[in-house]
């Protein structure tokens, strides 16, 4: 319970003929006793909060930027109007800053028996899971004078999933695989490795195609035509650990990994492959097997809503022998990992060898842009300095691509906007050159 506003002006505007007319215990009862009995009658007149009657429905889950409606159902089941000012609770990182205050908090009038509804909109900023906090409710009497105050506890859940910005490329990557896979007539067709057809002989083919038993079957010369593979298997390997957690702009780069793992899975599984996805640090934090072409991606996406980097170093050789027991036969592994030199000297090197044995492997990087802007800058000492601390840096990024190719690793290092694409087309050269 509490006293409002109201009240408190009121015995405000009453003190003042008592001071001057009045003063003295007489002329403060004569204002303040009415006062108070009206509070007392406002507040046996307010509804009570304890015997509200709340649930929840609307969405319970929203990639990450958009807008989320959570709606709470108040009932009434008193014999006096509900007239109340409602919060519902969020933790701070379910709006936008400086819109929780908006956002959170409604009026409403409820009368007895019957039940109405108010929704929140929810804004998230960051992935993961949202739980509402508590309701409190805020009864009012009919004179505004007094309250009854109560807090309930209306469990609902919001995931909030990865974003996947980098969608707006998948159009053109499929339109690449058709061209890879003959479905659209381009001047040279892609060579995989699968035997799709035989068909006539045309002038300009490689001779290299005739099927010469075949050919003498028949009257006229025929040509093996191939299609990309097909029905291979793909283990994106998500490094959860410490270098995941700094940030590159405004994101961590373990966002721009996901957002890379999305897109590259959405095009793999148009091209009939097989994705699966581990995400890792010191343990599995989190692991996609089996899934079909249409249940992959939204599997891909709930799991990682979840993931967040873990201050601690990457354990390559436990990464190792899970991707290992992961994939027991000849994949393609994708490592999202960091290229800084400790960490792929110490921890990945090392045990390299075991992965490229059995599987081809492709490690992907996010580079920070503004290295590349600190190289380019000149006009004071300062800049001078920057500039010769950023070539050094990327001289020393290029040392251990170099470094991971020389051991058959194909790397892309690219910066957030760009990494999801040069993967995509990564892949797709490796399924050109028959290599999955």
């Amino acid at each position: 319970m509490a006293l409002t506003g109201r009240a408190a002006l009121l015995a405000a505007l009453g003190s003042l003929p008592v001071g001057i007319w009045a003063p003295g215990w007489t002329g403060i009862l004569a204002v303040n006793a009415p006062i108070a009995l009206a509070c007392a009658c406002d507040f046996a007149l307010a509804a009570p909060v304890r015997r509200l009657g709340l649930t929840r429905s609307g969405d319970t889950s929203a990639r990450l930027g958009e807008a989320a409606d959570v709606t709470l159902t108040i009932t009434n089941p008193s014999n006096r109007p509900l007239r109340a000012r409602v919060r519902d609770a969020w933790p701070p990182s379910s709006w936008q800053p400086g819109t929780e205050v908006e956002a959170s908090r409604h009026r409403l009038t409820v009368p007895a028996g019957e039940r109405r509804r108010i929704t929140t909109r929810l804004r998230p900023t960051r992935r993961g899971d949202r739980q509402a906090d508590r309701v409190t409710i805020r009864s009012y009497g009919p004179l505004g004078l007094f309250s009854r105050q109560g807090t309930h506890k209306v469990p609902w859940t919001v995931r909030v999933l990865p974003p996947f910005t980098s969608r707006k490329h998948l159009p053109s990557k499929l339109a690449r695989l058709r061209e890879l896979d003959g479905r659209t007539s381009v001047l040279i067709r892609g060579e995989g490795t699968e035997f799709d057809s035989l068909r006539e002989y045309v002038p300009g083919d490689d001779t290299r195609s005739i099927d010469w038993r075949a050919t003498a079957r028949q009257s006229t010369v025929a040509v093996r035509t191939w299609r990309p593979e097909r029905d291979r298997h793909i283990l994106v390997v998500l490094d959860t650990g410490r270098t995941a957690a700094g940030r590159v702009g405004d994101a961590p780069r373990l966002d721009a990994s996901m957002d890379a793992a999305l897109l590259l899975a959405a095009l793999a599984s148009r091209a009939g492959d097989r994705v699966d996805l581990l995400a890792y640090d010191r343990r599995v934090r989190a692991l996609v097997q089996g899934r079909t072409a249409r249940d992959v991606l939204p599997s891909l996406v709930n799991a990682m809503a979840t993931i967040e980097p873990e201050l601690v170093e990457l354990d390559a050789r436990g990464l190792t022998a899970t991707a290992l027991r992961t994939a027991p036969r000849r994949s393609l592994i994708v490592l999202l990992t960091s290229l800084d030199t400790a960490p792929v000297e110490e921890g990945l090197l090392p045990v390299l060898s075991q992965l490229t044995q059995r599987h081809t492997v492709l490690v992907a990087s996010v580079a920070d842009p503004y290295i590349a802007r600190m190289a380019q800058a000149r006009g004071n000492t300062d800049a001078v300095y920057e500039a010769a601390a950023a070539a050094q840096a990327q001289s020393e990024r290029h040392r251990t691509a170099e470094q991971l190719r020389r051991h058959g690793v194909t790397v892309v290092d690219e910066t957030p906007d760009e990494l999801a694409p040069a993967l995509a087309d990564a892949y797709l050269a490796l399924k050109t050159a028959g290599r999955l």
